[in-house]
């Protein structure tokens, strides 16, 4: 049976859902803020995307700075973490032969952003390759810093990695990178809601997190954060009523009182914010029920469950626990069709999971949220392994 949070979340009672880290889950009484804002919205738009939103807009920046360790100058609203890396790739003047270094960890869309960039400057990307399994902050940032060169002009890192969730321990390669005067961007999808973050003490210069994944707000809400000295130098993806032709001045404001780097980012025409606009919502549903402690248990569950299935599968694990994902956890299974595994999670057990080949290892990743619960965790392991006796002739049979 599903824990007592469930009553909280929307998600259909047909479906074991083990896959929060994909798209994350909203719960309802934030998910009916959220929709609040969109009724109002609705009953008197002009008013609300005109007069008003430059005010509301900053509400949601006040309330998660703090959460995040910043100010709310350096944070701003935008729809997905994709989109904010985005803004800070394309923004960055690369030129032929200046070098990305990132690794062999990173999320597949920004992997295609980088080789868009690429494609458009003249840059190259480096890929270090990190050494598993991950056991040895030391031997991470040693395989970074020997990457990095005089062409080095970007280091891009993934805080929790998506195929493989792992927590990289960045801050060091951070600190080593400004003082190369290497322009350090994070790709913090999974971060927030997930572990501490302290951006302003990280060093970094600009970091984008998700808040609909893990801070479980609604789909659609997302932050770009950017070191203050390093704000002049993004350009909006989309030029609209935030840009003013002064926006590079030294001291300049953005059109609607704010900084450019604001402005342009969050006023770019016709579209709904309520999803933004329901972030502190989302905070004040975790104060209410103690979500840290909370994330404790679903952190043990999701070790004690990896646990069980490496013992079954004698495999080893992709990392010592502590550069583990505390409640996302990739499992490497046997050698199998994953599609077929995972098709058949679904049809004969109702559990949604990913389970995907990362760089011709299998692996099964299980996230936990309050959600969940430990008969269901139960019911993976047991169907994982009756599934992996069968790989072999199930894969033929559904070629």
């Amino acid at each position: 049976m599903p824990s007592n949070l469930a009553r909280h979340f929307l998600l259909s009672e047909d479906v074991v859902f083990l896959n929060h880290g994909s798209f994350g889950a909203c719960p309802r009484p934030v998910f009916e803020t959220y929709q609040a804002f969109q009724r109002e919205l609705e009953a008197q738009p002009v008013a609300f995307l005109g007069r008003e939103l430059t005010v509301r807009m900053r509400t949601p920046r006040e309330a998660l700075a703090p959460y995040l360790g910043t100010s709310p100058e350096n944070i701003v609203a935008v729809v997905n973490a994709t989109t904010g890396l985005n803004i800070v790739a394309q923004s960055l003047d690369l030129k032929p032969g200046d070098e990305i270094l990132t690794t062999d960890h990173e999320y597949s869309a920004l992997e295609k952003t980088w080789a868009y960039v690429v494609r458009r400057t003249g840059a190259r990307v480096v890929t270090v390759e990190v050494p598993m399994p991950l056991v040895s902050e030391a031997v991470f940032t040693e395989a970074l810093l020997a990457g990095m060169t005089e062409r080095t002009r970007v280091l891009f890192l993934s805080h929790i990695t998506s195929p493989t969730a792992l927590v990289f321990p960045i801050e060091r390669a951070i600190a080593e990178a400004r003082r190369r005067n290497i322009i350090t961007v994070i790709d913090g999808a999974h971060a927030p809601g997930h572990i501490p973050l302290a951006l302003d003490a990280m060093g970094v210069d600009y970091y984008s997190g998700n808040c609909h994944k893990w801070l479980m707000a609604p789909k659609g809400s997302a932050f770009l954060y950017a070191r203050p000295q390093m704000q002049g130098i993004l350009n909006p993806l989309v030029v609209s009523h935030g840009w003013t032709n002064q926006s590079k001045e030294p001291g300049a404001m953005g059109a609607l009182g704010n900084s450019p780097f604001i402005d342009e980012i969050e006023m770019q025409g016709t579209r709904d914010p309520s999803a933004w606009l329901a972030v502190p919502a989302a905070l004040a549903f975790r104060k209410e029920h103690d979500w840290d402690a909370v994330a404790r248990s679903c952190t043990a569950l999701a070790q004690e469950t990896a646990a069980r299935l490496t013992e079954r599968t004698g495999l080893a694990p992709l990392s010592s626990p502590e550069f583990s994902a505390p409640q996302m956890v990739a499992m490497p299974i046997p050698d199998c069709d994953p599609l077929a595994i995972h098709d058949a999670l679904i049809e004969r057990y109702a559990i949604e999971i990913p389970v995907f080949k990362w760089k011709g290892r299998a692996l099964a990743r299980v996230s936990v949220q309050g959600y969940n619960s430990r008969e269901q965790m139960d019911l993976l392991v047991d169907a994982l392994s009756d599934l992996l006796d069968l790989a072999r002739p199930l894969s033929q049979a559904m070629s």
